[in-house]
């Protein structure tokens, strides 16, 4: 049926079910169960509050908690899968404190209204005339007057989704979110431009100016003759762009489930990613877990046409953006940057040196910086020189030796010299380039400290015999502590016999941190947060601050160091190193990409094939804990957040061995066996990776 017969099909719609429920107005008076909304009907933020359902009761809508906090937005949600999953959502950047009220009224249409009374969002209707409202099948609420005339309806003001029967006309707006938990506005758009493009591109925060786009559909037309008219996902699933004279651009497959069977929905993902997916509308033994038809781009990392170069791209300024096996983004920042907001993965990285001609002053380039070379990484809208031709020698000699280059691409006989901030940062296995870029070496900034120390010391020793005696005697007092410091970093503790382990000082620690500035966890044992040390083969490691631990039982301590010192499995998490110094004590673990968690309760979900290889992955780390290693151990915390996965999706058990040190209050621990003897945790891997909604699984509570 033609895409422009939408509207009336609607309004057929709507007349019809004004006219059922005139009948069933008797029902209505106890009960919101067909769809229909009166007037004067509300719905309170609160945590157990009765939601509007669709006649089938595939939607509800009503309020959606904010993760821990007491915030709640209006939101629409698939009220038959088992994991929530939203669909539209409103006031998000202004979310409704407990105890608000969203209702439907006669002058202001759909209001959302806080405690105290004040109006927090409200949907587009500016007369008198609002006589009712209904929740479609379809996911979409609408707003009529009396005469059954649409007044306002949510599918023309979506949020990050598209639903089956929901079109979108020029300079149409699909926003994605600041992040998976944050709803407000985010950094990604999905448009149909004036010219007839279907566009995903990246904005400005906060102003909303739009950058170059990184997918389009290729409808446009310069003379407008034929270019894109509207986005239609229709009733059958598919995604296109229609054209003035109809023809339909696909943005789907040729072919996709049914919409009989299946629900279908198009989500701009937080980072960027334009998703389609499907779910089965028999949910038994699904759990919630949909299936992505398509993601577009097909590689959001690569972008071969960018024109301004404004903006950070996908990943922020000086990142790299690499592509996962789900085909979603991955940021990292390069060595010798860190985020500039640890809670921001996907932002920008700052370098964690000081760079530039005065700061450098005129000093050779080779004295001050090392170059970390990347493969197949470029930042391709950086660029401040072009060399060619050139050598793979000549371009990072070039850039080592100018202080205003921060890195350079060489590919096949040119130079790219580039500046800060490094943009659209990107690795592309199919591109044959080099990057190097410039870090300062660590002990450059010491230098200066080192000549003032010297210069001191020298004016200090031709003053008098009285003074040079006691700096003589502080020197020689200095240089045993400096030896004592270096037995003790060599040495293992007494009663830790692992020669791999590697004992830190507390102020080692304190500056691998750069004093425990960006936290990675919270968990039972203590507050994890990241380091750079060269025992890591990428230079990044977790510091664990055991802060429950008992404070004055040394030899229990380094006894179970020790333990977890000597496992080695390709399924644990490997120990580096420890600090116990006072009061102070620390473990030093090797930093994965992310804890199963994040993984398995993210929008996109893992197939199959990759929940049995990690499932597996988790059982033959227990088996070793349990029957191979040399002290049996049990990990009584088995759960989501401490299962590690590498890069490649390999499972990794984390924190097992640190039940005995807790303190009472918080283990039974009085056995050799370390852990809480309990209950087996073999089942965990199966229950977890087959049931993805359970978050917590301990060997006592099975």
């Amino acid at each position: 049926m033609p895409c422009f017969h939408h509207k009336t099909i609607m309004f057929f719609k709507w007349h019809l079910l004004c006219v059922l429920s005139l009948l069933l107005q008797p029902c209505l008076a106890t009960a919101q169960n067909n769809g229909t909304v009166r007037v004067g009907q509300y719905i309170s933020a609160a945590d157990n509050s009765q939601p509007w359902f669709s006649p089938s009761r595939d939607f509800a809508f009503g309020f959606h908690k904010l993760d821990n906090k007491d915030l709640f937005l209006p939101a629409i949600w698939y009220y038959k899968i088992p994991s929530k999953t939203i669909v539209w959502y409103a006031s998000a950047d202004n979310p409704a404190p407990r105890g608000s009220r969203l209702q439907l009224t006669a002058d202001r249409g759909l209001v959302l209204d806080g405690p105290d009374g004040q109006e927090l969002w409200k949907s587009g209707i500016t007369m008198s005339a609002a006589a009712s409202g209904f929740l479609y099948d379809e996911g979409n609420f609408l707003v009529a007057d009396a005469n059954s005339e649409m007044l306002w309806q949510s599918f023309d003001e979506p949020a990050d989704t598209l639903l089956p029967s929901q079109i979108m006309e020029r300079d149409g707006v699909v926003s994605s979110k600041r992040s998976q938990t944050d709803f407000s506005r985010g950094r990604f758009q999905f448009r149909l431009l004036q010219d007839g493009n279907a566009v995903l591109n990246t904005i400005n925060l906060p102003s909303g100016t739009a950058y170059d786009a990184y997918f389009w559909s290729n409808t446009y037309d310069q003379n407008r003759s034929n270019a894109g008219l509207r986005v239609v996902f229709n009733e059958s699933g598919y995604l296109y762009v229609v054209r003035e004279n109809n023809q339909r651009v696909l943005l789907t497959p040729e072919t996709i489930v049914p919409s009989q069977e299946n629900y279908h929905r198009a989500t701009l993902n937080f980072d960027g990613s334009f998703v389609l997916y499907t779910h089965p509308k028999n949910t038994n033994g699904n759990n919630g877990i949909w299936s992505v038809i398509r993601t577009m781009p097909d590689n959001i990392c690569v972008n071969n046409d960018i024109r301004e170069g404004l903006g950070g791209g996908i990943c922020g300024h000086n990142s790299i953006c690499t592509l996962n096996s789900l085909r979603r983004p991955n940021c990292t920042c390069p060595k010798g940057f860190s985020l500039l907001d640890p809670d921001d993965p996907y932002g920008n990285c700052k370098p964690d040196f000081i760079q530039g001609c005065e700061e450098d002053e005129g000093k050779s380039g080779e004295d001050l910086y090392y170059i970390e070379e990347l493969k197949s990484t470029d930042w391709p809208t950086s660029d401040f020189e072009r060399l060619t031709p050139s050598s793979r020698e000549d371009c990072e000699s070039s850039c080592l030796k100018d202080c205003l280059c921060s890195a350079s691409v060489f590919r096949i006989d040119t130079c790219w010299k580039k500046k800060l901030p490094l943009s659209y940062g990107k690795m592309d296995p199919d591109d044959g380039g080099t990057a190097f870029i410039k870090i300062r070496k660590g002990e450059a900034n010491g230098k200066k400290k080192r000549n003032i120390i010297i210069l001191v010391g020298s004016v200090l020793l031709g003053s008098s015999m009285f003074v040079n005696l006691i700096l003589g005697a502080a020197t020689c007092l200095g240089l045993l502590i400096v030896n004592q410091k270096k037995l003790t970093r060599t040495q293992p503790h007494e009663g830790v016999s692992h020669m791999n382990l590697r004992c830190f000082t507390y102020k080692e620690l304190v500056e691998a941190t750069h004093g425990f500035k960006e936290e990675l966890g919270r968990g039972a044992f203590g507050t994890v947060y990241k380091g750079f040390m060269d025992i890591a083969p990428n230079n990044l490691v977790a510091v664990k601050k055991l802060d429950r631990v008992f404070h004055d039982c040394e030899k229990e301590f380094k006894a179970e160091v020790n333990v977890i010192g000597q496992t080695h499995h390709r399924n644990l998490v490997q120990l580096l190193g420890f600090c116990d110094e006072g009061k102070n004590r620390l473990i030093v673990y090797e930093l994965l990409s992310g804890t199963l968690a994040s993984f398995l309760f993210g929008d996109c979900k893992p197939n199959w094939k990759l929940r049995t290889d990690i499932a597996m992955g988790i059982a033959r780390g227990l088996l070793y804990l349990h029957e191979e290693c040399c002290t049996q151990i049990i990990h009584c915390d088995i759960k989501p957040q401490n299962i590690l996965l590498d890069d490649y999706y390999n499972a990794r058990i984390s924190d097992f061995g640190l039940a005995k040190l807790l303190t009472l209050d918080q283990s039974h621990t009085s056995t050799a066996i370390r852990g809480t003897k309990g209950k087996d945790d073999w089942i965990f891997s199966l229950k977890m990776i087959l049931m993805p909604s359970m978050t917590l699984i301990s060997c006592r509570g099975l």
